[in-house]
């Protein structure tokens, strides 16, 4: 239910010109409550003229239209494109207000806007909506600004004239007052190879620029090795939280040549290298080097608590690779990872049990020679774990029976999913009446039942979608019966879902 200062705060950014007249006159304690009333309602030119006149030392995305930032709606839901372009543009406008105009009292200059904050568009689903900006959006425009008012300020200290025989115009110092207005913008970064040169420009002209970038989780796709370390070697170092490099083929030998570069990221938590080219399953005396290097380099990442290494060959070497980290683990996805059981036996005895509260296990066979050491895992992660993922883990009834009671027996159980295994729609009833029992446990992303399936010809085309072999009167008969099972149980608080992208945005990474 919304308050009154909400349904006041909506009424008012409802009529544009109404509220530019009222600007001078209302009360700076209204500003976030008509922010937030302007950004939902796709107000854009009330956006635009609050953010110009913002009277606070910081605009936090996150914090104005969630509060505390962990809000179970992600900010890219309702993020548009009009929106926080109006956003930047409002700031673009505030920062030419105070270049241009003569601001030195105390008072105004310590009201003045310091920092945007437009973190919190990570994008972990593969669809979205059109109007929607996305984070390789965001990317782009905050580059762009940087650039547009740096530009314009460039032209405003020397002007174009009219070349002279003879003369030459002195290019303008890129230095800036110490004390020159300027606006950090806190942005997450999505880079590949039609962001990168727009990016690459922002960062340079930033350190002199009226809006600084200052980023917070870069993530890099198919990017080559040297347009990854001309980007990193521009970064900020504080603040950089998050690294995300996929798809970029990298090898130990690229990413020896990268980390070093992250070293100085103090605050550096995670680094998710999936598709890295990663295999230590076929190492020559050269390459066993360049694993060693790789480990010790690792090691070097003094706070970092989230490692994704997924699509990776690390069969028999985990010990290996998280052995020499500083630091013990909060968050370890290894998905195809040809994982063996001394890697799940060393990580269940290992000094990351004791803290791991994310664990994606997901593409490797948990359903023979694993499935003890991953019960045993499970033990070792049962007063921590907080998201598990075993998607298409070769798991049938017999297997899931068998890690139930151990599963169960993670109390503090978040997430779960264990999507494209072969389960019966018994086995799913009974695993629902069993987990149902965990307090905590609020999304279950489970598999259509294999009994669901139509039967196949011979003559069924071999590209048909998957969903076109299951009977729908059968999938939407169980999926009635699943939340019946659940309103039952009175745990309406619980999802369960066959979604694979059905949202899930909780960090797991703790303060």
């Amino acid at each position: 239910m919304r308050s009154l200062v909400s349904v006041c705060a909506h009424r008012v950014v409802s009529d544009h010109a109404s509220l530019r007249r009222a600007m001078h006159l209302i009360p700076v304690e209204l500003y976030p409550a008509l922010f937030a009333a302007a950004f939902y309602d796709h107000k854009t030119l009330a956006l635009h003229d609050l953010v110009q006149r913002w009277p606070f030392p910081v605009l936090s995305f996150q914090k104005l239209l969630y509060g505390d930032g962990h809000s179970p709606v992600a900010l890219r839901d309702t993020s548009s494109k009009q929106c926080v372009q109006s956003v930047i543009l409002g700031v673009v406008a505030h920062l030419e207000d105070s270049l241009t105009k003569a601001d030195t009292t105390n008072g105004t200059r310590a009201r003045r806007l310091q920092v945007l904050d437009v973190t919190g568009m990570q994008e972990d689903r593969l669809t979205r909506e059109p109007h929607c900006m996305s984070l390789w959006s965001s990317t782009v425009a905050v580059a762009k600004a940087c650039i547009d008012i740096h530009r314009r300020c460039s032209e405003k200290v020397h002007p174009k004239t009219k070349r002279r025989k003879g003369l030459r115009v002195r290019p303008m110092s890129p230095e800036r007052p110490v004390n020159s207005p300027h606006v950090d913008v806190r942005v997450d970064l999505f880079v590949n190879s039609t962001s990168f040169s727009v990016l690459r420009e922002a960062l340079l002209l930033s350190a002199h620029s009226p809006l600084r970038l200052q980023c917070r989780d870069l993530r890099v796709e198919e990017l080559s090795l040297q347009s990854t370390s001309g980007l990193l070697a521009l970064l900020s170092a504080p603040g950089v939280r998050k690294i995300d490099l996929r798809f970029n083929n990298l090898g130990f030998s690229g990413l020896n040549v990268l980390l070093p570069l992250m070293s100085r990221f103090t605050g550096l938590r995670s680094l998710k290298l999936p598709y890295s080219n990663i295999d230590v399953n076929r190492l020559t005396p050269l390459t066993e080097g360049a694993l060693q290097t790789f480990t010790s380099l690792l090691g070097q990442l003094r706070d970092l608590r989230e490692l994704n290494l997924g699509s990776s060959r690390l069969s028999g070497r985990l010990r290996q690779l998280l052995g020499g980290l500083q630091t013990p683990l909060e968050s370890l996805e290894l998905a195809f990872c040809y994982l063996l059981p001394a890697d799940l036996l060393y990580l269940s005895a290992s000094v990351h049990a004791s803290t791991l509260r994310k664990v994606d296990l997901s593409g490797n066979n948990l359903s023979v020679f694993l499935l003890q050491p991953f019960q045993r895992l499970l033990g070792a992660l049962s007063s921590v774990l907080l998201h598990l993922d075993i998607t298409e883990c070769k798991l049938e009834d017999v297997h899931l029976a068998a890690i139930t009671p151990a599963l169960c027996s993670c109390s503090r159980l978040r997430y779960l999913s264990f999507s494209c295994n072969p389960i019966s729609s018994q086995r799913l009833r009974t695993f629902l009446l069993d987990t149902v029992r965990l307090a905590e446990l609020r999304l279950v992303i489970h598999p259509l039942p294999t009994d669901c399936y139509n039967p196949r010809t011979p003559d069924d085309a071999a590209d048909e979608l998957q969903e076109c072999g299951y009977d729908q009167e059968k999938v939407k008969q169980l999926g009635a019966e699943l939340q019946h099972m659940l309103l039952h149980a009175q745990r309406t608080d619980m999802v369960w879902s066959t979604d694979l992208f059905q949202e899930n945005v909780t960090d797991y990474l703790s303060p």
